[in-house]
């Protein structure tokens, strides 16, 4: 029997579908044409069905309309859902339509035998980041929607004066996926680039950059942050630049602030309409004015995100 509380939190359809069980009984002959009765009186009027009674070709169609964690929680219903739920049509349909050129993209030729698995499975593992390019970028598929995630770490970037240890200096920390970091102290003239191709499903994208002010570090088992060299972002703004192969560009500029926080700070949108090419992604991040310095900036990675899940994305920065 299902509790008032759990019943509450079922997707609409499914709650439509318990509340009108008639929904399903043209589907469900044979389940229900030899009537019943209730405490045995055949002259009664006929049990109405149940959730249990639900075919399983059904509940499978009800899981399809759903998004994964509904299907994953609506599996453990009973029996006919989670058969259903492993079905192959309805993860696949999850998938991204280039799921496939992923796989051979970044995986290593043993771990190819993925594409034999069941595409639930396939589905779980491509949630998981997966490193690519030595380890320098990762890609994994956002749970909630099988939208294409992309990162690009400090060391995939191009900064300038990166070499230069009186300026830059790559730190370690375990406030990074990647677990380093490029830290800078102080300079003239602040430029990170980066450039990604990659061909992405049709669809709207933001780029983010990753920036924390300060150092943080680990003091007696407690989170401290040295604000030391944070000096310079107020007084003139950081531009932020997009371009893409076919023609697309965005430019904006905003202070950096909040010290001691890491902040994911939008660059732009660019949007897909050909998921057959390769999309060619440059962006960049500067203050170039050479009036002041500007220091104690920590840069962590890019990050491409599908825009619908944009928000979701800024709130757990």
């Amino acid at each position: 029997m299902l509790s008032s509380p759990f019943i509450q939190k079922l997707p609409f359809s499914l709650f439509f579908f318990t509340k009108n069980p008639s929904y399903f009984w043209p589907l469900m002959g044979a389940n229900i044409s030899g009537g019943g009765s209730i405490d045995g009186d055949e002259t009664g009027p006929p049990l109405r069905p149940r959730l249990d009674d639900i075919p399983e070709s059904c509940a499978a169609l009800i899981l399809a309309r759903l998004n994964p964690p509904e299907i994953c929680n609506l599996a453990r219903l009973n029996r006919s859902f989670r058969s259903a739920s492993l079905a192959d049509f309805i993860w696949e349909s999850k998938l991204p339509s280039n799921y496939k050129l992923i796989v051979e993209k970044v995986f290593v030729e043993e771990d190819r035998d993925l594409m034999n698995l069941k595409k639930k499975d396939v589905y779980a593992r491509l949630t998981k980041p997966i490193p690519f390019d030595g380890g320098t970028k990762e890609i994994w598929l956002d749970k909630n929607t099988g939208g294409v995630c992309l990162s690009m770490s400090s060391k995939a970037l191009t900064i300038t004066g990166i070499d230069d240890r009186r300026y830059w200096n790559h730190i370690s920390t375990e406030e990074s996926r990647y677990r380093t970091v490029a830290y800078l102290q102080q300079t003239w003239w602040f430029e990170v680039d980066g450039e990604l191709e990659f061909q992405f499903p049709a669809g709207t994208y933001s780029l983010f950059f990753r920036l924390h002010l300060g150092k943080s570090s680990k003091r007696l088992g407690r989170r401290v942050c040295n604000t030391e060299h944070v000096h310079g972002w107020d007084i003139k703004p950081v531009q932020f630049q997009l371009t893409t192969s076919d023609g697309q560009q965005v430019v904006s500029r905003c202070y950096l602030d909040n010290p001691g926080s890491w902040v994911l700070y939008h660059v732009g949108d660019f949007n897909v309409e050909n998921s057959n090419a390769l999309t060619n992604i440059k962006f960049s991040l500067t203050q170039i004015d050479c009036t002041h310095t500007k220091g104690g900036l920590c840069v962590d990675a890019a990050f491409i995100y599908p825009s619908s899940v944009r928000k979701e994305v800024k709130l757990c920065s």
